[in-house]
């Protein structure tokens, strides 16, 4: 019990502290402004948690690495037309929004997907296969799952509480161009790894 716990703890700390100013945060808060809070932290939990259960069996068993260029740079492309998307707006009308508001698995997919595709060779995600060389997997996986939805949630409150008293049209300004910063990331990371 005593190797789970410490598992957790470091875990935890670790990817929290990794994840802080990361792009997952900004596409986190950037999520927030598309989706609900509850289905943006289903989608985004979901995700970490199959990507972190890859990274531990990496770490713990496997040794091997998962063709992340390629995933990346797919994923940045993906943000770059969520972004042009964003821009463009969308136009509602009131059924639609009622619809909107009750129906939450498109936005858990939408979110759980763009997450698993940009935490695939992450910081974070490397955090944990190093965690997992040292530590139990069980507790590393729950605490660098727990850690990174814990700082994820943190952005979105932030960014909650600044979209309160921001315009709708300055909010989807800054979502497109925060989705914009995440697709060029991601690109640049792509472009970095497969050179």
């Amino acid at each position: 019990m005593e190797g789970f716990l410490v598992a957790l703890v470091v875990s935890f700390g670790v990817i929290f502290v990794a994840e802080l100013g990361d792009k997952s945060q900004l596409m986190a808060l950037t999520f927030a402004t598309r989706f609900r809070t509850v289905p943006v932290l289903i989608g985004i939990t979901i995700a970490t948690a199959v990507v972190h259960l890859a990274s531990v069996a990496i770490g713990y068993g496997l040794n091997a690495a998962l063709p992340t260029g390629w995933i990346s740079l797919i994923a940045g492309l993906a943000f770059l037309v969520f972004g042009a998307w964003t821009l463009r707006g969308d136009k509602l009308t009131e059924e639609e929004k009622r619809k909107a508001e009750r129906s939450t698995k498109s936005a858990i997919v939408a979110v759980g997907v763009a997450f698993f595709l940009a935490e695939l060779g992450d910081k974070t995600m490397l955090a944990t296969i190093t965690l997992a060389t040292k530590y139990g997997w069980f507790g590393t996986w729950l605490g660098s799952t727990l850690g990174m939805v814990a700082a994820d949630a943190l952005a979105i409150l932030v960014g909650r509480m600044l979209g309160r008293h921001l315009p709708e049209r300055a909010i989807r300004y800054g979502a497109a161009v925060l989705f914009a910063i995440c697709g060029l990331w991601l690109i640049f990371e792509a472009i970095t790894e497969l050179n």
